[in-house]
């Protein structure tokens, strides 16, 4: 159920409770695996026959939403595949059962399914793919005719498009029968992740470079595992602990030594913008088109810090899980604070209107609104968080380590 009430208690409703701690719990908090590395390496490993279980060690049920739908698709022999809401696993899932014998309908939840994938589509059906759309045109549910045997070539796309369709169209091309060249047109947008897929691809023995600054070859090589496909801690989970950590001015809860600070990942970059927060108090700027998934967690702690900010390169966060840029402007008007929106920017010059009494903090089904808020318990001594389970989609462990820092958490089911 979505909620976008202020002060209305609606009883049925399934929410958490989250009340800061007086002191924190001295603690080390083990970090999840980093899905953004996790699903390029599950999909690469696919493509090479390589199970799941032996890039990902432990059972799935241990595992993110996000990491576990990919995981179950890639070795699913069923034709109907519902990936839910993971975005993720539709972008790689349609690019790796294009090129994947046999027939199958990929579908997901209606948010996911009014997420456009047209712009992959075409781009896949240059290059031999047989995909219909089973609804509306551009959007997912998708039929797909497997076809082990496409031709590759060159494909022209829009650089500021998703970087999963880049990323999808990139995993498979070592496998396709004339490699891909692969031409980006104008601003590339979120580029660190193109190189992570590209990294993690040079890991699998693909030869694949970027020819210039906005057209990247890959050779038809075929792909072959790596003796050791590590995966390492997520840095934007660890950005939620930055905000912990910065709103609670604690250095009790340790999470720092599993990040690899020379990582592919593009949001290890919230390390460098966290100390600017602290060392600064004038209008605090930034371009998030590197790193758009660290938006929520930086606007609240900016907002919780009554830190003016201007933020920009947010174009992406519209077509997320959910619309991030008016959920936030929602959701923080709630907490007394009114934000300035266009469609890839959001600024907090100070303005503020009275508070609700006793907010709801709606999620609008997204794993992130739920975490990025949660630290506002900080500041406002508790908040309450509705439909906490969306956090299975990244981090499923989330509200059991604010337990062990310390936060006490009461639910409503």
């Amino acid at each position: 159920m979505e909620y976008r009430g202020g002060s209305c208690l609606i009883l049925s409703m399934n929410y958490v409770t989250v009340t800061a701690p007086r002191a924190f719990n001295p603690c080390s908090i083990l970090l999840p695996p980093s899905k953004s590395v996790a699903n390029r390496m599950l999909t690469l490993a696919a493509l090479c026959g390589i199970k799941p279980q032996s890039v990902l060690q432990g059972s799935l049920d241990d595992l993110c939403d996000d990491i576990r739908v990919l995981a179950q698709l890639v070795q699913s022999s069923d034709e109907l595949v519902d990936v839910g809401a993971a975005g993720t696993a539709m972008r790689f899932g349609t690019a790796y059962l294009s090129v994947t014998s046999g027939k199958h309908i990929i579908t997901g939840t209606p948010r996911l399914q009014s997420r456009p994938i047209g712009l992959l589509v075409d781009a896949l059906r240059q290059l031999g793919a047989d995909i219909q759309y089973i609804g509306n045109e551009g959007y997912p549910p998708l039929c797909i005719n497997g076809n082990p045997s496409m031709s590759g070539g060159r494909v022209r796309l829009k650089g500021n498009v998703s970087s999963q369709f880049i990323s999808a169209l990139l995993m498979i091309a070592p496998t396709l029968d004339g490699g891909l060249t692969l031409c980006l047109e104008g601003e590339v947008v979120s580029r660190p992740y193109i190189d992570l897929t590209i990294g993690l691809m040079q890991r699998f023995g693909a030869d694949v470079r970027w020819a210039d600054a906005n057209t990247i070859m890959v050779e038809a090589t075929g792909l072959t595992p790596p003796q050791s496909p590590d995966i390492e801690a997520d840095w934007t989970a660890a950005s939620y602990w930055y905000e912990i950590a910065t709103l609670g001015k604690t250095d009790a809860i340790a999470f720092g030594s599993q990040l690899n600070h020379d990582s592919m990942q593009g949001d290890k970059v919230c390390d460098e913008i966290f100390k600017a927060i602290n060392n600064s108090t004038a209008l605090f700027c930034y371009d998030f088109t590197l790193c758009p998934d660290l938006a929520q967690t930086i606007v609240v702690t900016c907002c919780m810090m009554r830190r003016r900010f201007r933020f920009t390169g947010l174009q992406t966060l519209r077509i997320k899980e959910t619309d991030r840029i008016e959920a936030l402007r929602v959701e923080l008007e709630k907490l007394g604070y009114v934000l300035h929106t266009t469609d890839s920017t959001i600024e907090w010059d100070g303005t503020t209107t009275p508070a609700a009494v006793q907010p709801f903090i709606g999620t609008y089904n997204d794993h992130r609104m739920a975490m990025a808020f949660a630290p506002c318990a900080i500041t406002l001594g508790s908040i309450r968080i509705a439909d906490p389970g969306v956090v299975t989609k990244s981090y499923p462990t989330f509200w059991r380590h604010l337990q062990q820092a310390g936060f006490n958490l009461s639910y409503n089911k």
